[in-house]
C-alpha cells in the first residue's frame, strides 16, 4: 500500500477548498496516459468486431479491462469533451448544442487544472474543441502538437492526453483512397442501403481504424521505452458513435457507445483492488465519469459540483444503474433529445417530434453514404427499416439491445414492455431535474440571459421564476408526447407568465399542425409580440404557416428581422433561418432579401459557418 499524505490547501485562483490525498513521492504517483480517438464506435476486435486487424489495441485489453457499457453521453465532439474537461453535463450548463461558446459557472474549472495545481505536468497534444469560452486559468501545461510529458520536470508525475484524427468523419470520405479491407466483405447494418458508395465508407472507416492501432503501438512503446509504463494508467477510448451517418449525432446507442479500455499496471492494482488482468466490466461509465475518476486516481477528492461517479482509485463509488445521453443542436440544425440506458435497454424521449432523426447537415451530408441514403429516400427507394431514420421521429422510442442491437425495433408501443418504459420515463423526469438540464429552453433565450448577466447560462438554475426547470419538464413533455398535446396543459401553457412555457405551448401547435393553430390563433397573434424571441420565432413560423395573407406577409417579416443575428444574437438567427426553411415555397417573397443578411457574427466565431449554411439554404 502506498504511504498517503493528506494536505489541505486554500487556492485563491479557483475560490474553492481543494482537499487532496497527495502522494509522497512524487515518483510513485500514478501517472495517467489518454490516447483517444475520434468518431469511433467499438468496432474493435476486443468488442467482438474481427473486421480490422487491432494488434496493439487487443493487446492492451488483454492486460487491461475492456468496459462493456461505455458512453460518451454526446454523439457529437465539442459536448462531448464539454462533459469531459468538466465532469458536469454540457446540458446543465448550456453547452450541450454544438459549438455553443459559453462561460464556465462559477467555481467550476477544467479538470486537469486541479491535477496541475497537485503538482502534476498536464498536456494535450491537441485537441480542445471545448463549447466554453476561456475563463483566464491555465488547465494544461502546454496544449499543442508538441505537447508531451518528455517535458516535464525530472520525477514529475504527468496527466498526458494525445488524441488521433484519423479516424474523423472527414477521413472516410477521402478520395482516392487504397483499400484495405475489402469493401464486398463489410457487413453492413440493416438501416443502410446496401450500394457501392456505403460499402467504400464503412470499409474505409474499418481501414482507418487500423491506421490508428499503429498509432496506439506508437505511444504504447513510447511508454515502454521511457520506463514509465509500470506506473502509468492507460486510458484508450473513442469520443462517440463512428462518423457515418446515424452513428455520429445520433441519440441511439449507435451514437453514443464507444470504445474503452483501460490498463492499471500491477503496482498501481491498489487504485482497484478488484481489477483482473484481461478482465470486462459490466459498470456502466459515460464520459461523466472521467474528471471525478481522473482526480480520485491522483488522490484527489472529486469536486462537488461533478456529476459523474468515479470508477478508480480512493475515491471509487459504486456504480450508476444507468447511462445518460443528450442531443441537442448539432451544427446549424436545433433539436432536443434525451436517452438512457441500462444493460439492456436504451430509452430516447425525442421532445421536438416534428423534426426528422436525419437533419439535413451541410458536413454529415458531404458523407457518399449520407447522400446516397438520402437521395434513394427521396426517391422511394427504401424499406421501412432504412428509411426510418429520415422520417419524422417518434416522441418515445425503446428498444432491446440484446435482441435487437441495431435498433430497429421500437417497443415502446408494445404493452409487453411497458412496466419497462414507465421506469425510463420516471428515470427521466428524475434525471433531468437532478441534473438541472436547460436543453428545454429554447437556445437564444439561454444566451441572451446569459449575456445581459453576464454569467453563465448555468446561472438559469438559480432563477426559478424565469426558468423554473421541473415545470418546464412537465409542460414540454406533456405537450411532445406520442398522443398529441395534451390540450389541457397547452392551453394553460400559451397565458403561462413564463416564457419558456409559453414558448412550449407553440410548439405544442406547431406539432399539431394547422388544425391546432385554427383552435388557438388568438393566442398565436397575441405571442408574436412576446418578450422572448424564441416564441417570436415560433409564432412567426406559425403564421406564416397558416395565416392569412396579411399575416404571412408580416410574419415573414419578424423571421427576416430575426435571421439578423444583430437583432437578437447568432443563435436566434440560427433558429429563425431554420424557420423559413421548414416554410418552404411560402417564404418565397423574403428570399431575395435574405441576401442582405449578415452570414458572420464575429462575436460567435466557432459557430459562423451555421449562419452561412442556413443562408446558403434559405436563399436557393
Amino acid at each position: 500500500m502506498q504511504n498517503l499524505l493528506l494536505v489541505f490547501a486554500w487556492s485563491g485562483v479557483w475560490g474553492i477548498q481543494l482537499d487532496a490525498a497527495v502522494f509522497v513521492d512524487d515518483q510513485e504517483r500514478p501517472n495517467i496516459l489518454w490516447l483517444s480517438a475520434e468518431d469511433i464506435g467499438p468496432q474493435l476486435n476486443c468488442y467482438g468486431d474481427p473486421t480490422a486487424k487491432t494488434p496493439a489495441i487487443d493487446a492492451l485489453a488483454k492486460k487491461g479491462t475492456t468496459y462493456d457499457y461505455a458512453w460518451s453521453n454526446y454523439p457529437v465532439c465539442a459536448p462531448a469533451r464539454t462533459t469531459i474537461i468538466t465532469g458536469m453535463y454540457g446540458s446543465t450548463c448550456g453547452a450541450g448544442n454544438m459549438r455553443s461558446m459559453v462561460r464556465l459557472p462559477e467555481g467550476v474549472d477544467m479538470f486537469p487544472a486541479f491535477l496541475r495545481q497537485a503538482g502534476y505536468y498536464c498536456t494535450n497534444n491537441s485537441k480542445q474543441d471545448y463549447n466554453y469560452l476561456p475563463n483566464g486559468n491555465k488547465p494544461w501545461d502546454e496544449s499543442s502538437k508538441k505537447a508531451h510529458y518528455r517535458n516535464r520536470e525530472s520525477g514529475q508525475p504527468f496527466f498526458a492526453v494525445f488524441n488521433y484524427t484519423g479516424t474523423h468523419e472527414s477521413k472516410i470520405r477521402v478520395r482516392p483512397h487504397d483499400a484495405v479491407v475489402d469493401p464486398a466483405k463489410v457487413k453492413l447494418p440493416a438501416y443502410w442501403p446496401d450500394k457501392p458508395e456505403v460499402r467504400q465508407d464503412w470499409a474505409q472507416y474499418y481501414d482507418n481504424i487500423q491506421s490508428l492501432d499503429v498509432w496506439v503501438q506508437d505511444h504504447l512503446q513510447q511508454l515502454e521505452k521511457s520506463g514509465l509504463a509500470e506506473n502509468t494508467v492507460v486510458v484508450f477510448f473513442g469520443d462517440h458513435g463512428s462518423g457515418m451517418p446515424r452513428h455520429k449525432r445520433f441519440a441511439g446507442d449507435s451514437g453514443m457507445r464507444v470504445p474503452f479500455v483501460v490498463h492499471v499496471p500491477e503496482k498501481l492494482k491498489s487504485l482497484d483492488p478488484r481489477y483482473q488482468v484481461g478482465g470486462r466490466s459490466d459498470r456502466p461509465v459515460g464520459f461523466i465519469d472521467l474528471a471525478p475518476t481522473m482526480l480520485s486516481v491522483a488522490g484527489i477528492a472529486p469536486k462537488v459540483y461533478m456529476q459523474g461517479h468515479a470508477f478508480l482509485g480512493q475515491h471509487k463509488t459504486e456504480a450508476p444503474k444507468f447511462l445518460y445521453g443528450f442531443r441537442d443542436r448539432m451544427d446549424e440544425r436545433p433539436d432536443c433529445s434525451r436517452s438512457i440506458r441500462d444493460q439492456r435497454f436504451i430509452y430516447v424521449r425525442n421532445f421536438m417530434p416534428h423534426l426528422p432523426a436525419g437533419q439535413e447537415l451541410d458536413y454529415q451530408m458531404q458523407t457518399p453514404t449520407t447522400a446516397t441514403w438520402k437521395r434513394m429516400f427521396d426517391a422511394g427507394e427504401l424499406n421501412e427499416v432504412q428509411s426510418a431514420f429520415w422520417k419524422l421521429h417518434p416522441a418515445e422510442e425503446l428498444y432491446d439491445l440484446v435482441e435487437d442491437p441495431e435498433e430497429t425495433k421500437n417497443l415502446a408501443d408494445d404493452e409487453a414492455f411497458a412496466e419497462i418504459l414507465q421506469k425510463f420515463r420516471a428515470e427521466l423526469r428524475r434525471s433531468h431535474v437532478e441534473f438541472g438540464d436547460l436543453g428545454l429552453i429554447p437556445e437564444v433565450d439561454l444566451l441572451a440571459f446569459a449575456q445581459q448577466q453576464k454569467t453563465s447560462p448555468r446561472s438559469a438554475v438559480e432563477r426559478a421564476d424565469l426558468f423554473p426547470l421541473e415545470k418546464i419538464f412537465d409542460v414540454a413533455n406533456a405537450i411532445s408526447g406520442a398522443a398529441g398535446a395534451d390540450q389541457k396543459v397547452l392551453v394553460k401553457s400559451l397565458a403561462d407568465d413564463v416564457a419558456v412555457i409559453r414558448y412550449w405551448g407553440l410548439m405544442g401547435i406547431l406539432f399539431g399542425g394547422e388544425s391546432s393553430f385554427q383552435a388557438h390563433k388568438p393566442a398565436v397573434v397575441r405571442l408574436v409580440d412576446d418578450m422572448s424571441v424564441g416564441t417570436k420565432i415560433i409564432a412567426a413560423e406559425l403564421l406564416a404557416s397558416f395565416g392569412d395573407q396579411a399575416e404571412r406577409e408580416a410574419a415573414l417579416q419578424s423571421l427576416l428581422f430575426y435571421s439578423d443575428y444583430r437583432n437578437s444574437n447568432a443563435l436566434g438567427a440560427v433558429a429563425a433561418l431554420n424557420s423559413i426553411d421548414r416554410l418552404g415555397d411560402k417564404a418565397d417573397s423574403v428570399r431575395e432579401s435574405l441576401k442582405l443578411v449578415p452570414a458572420v457574427d464575429p462575436s460567435f466565431p466557432r459557430g459562423k459557418s451555421y449562419i452561412k449554411r442556413m443562408l446558403e439554404v434559405t436563399t436557393k
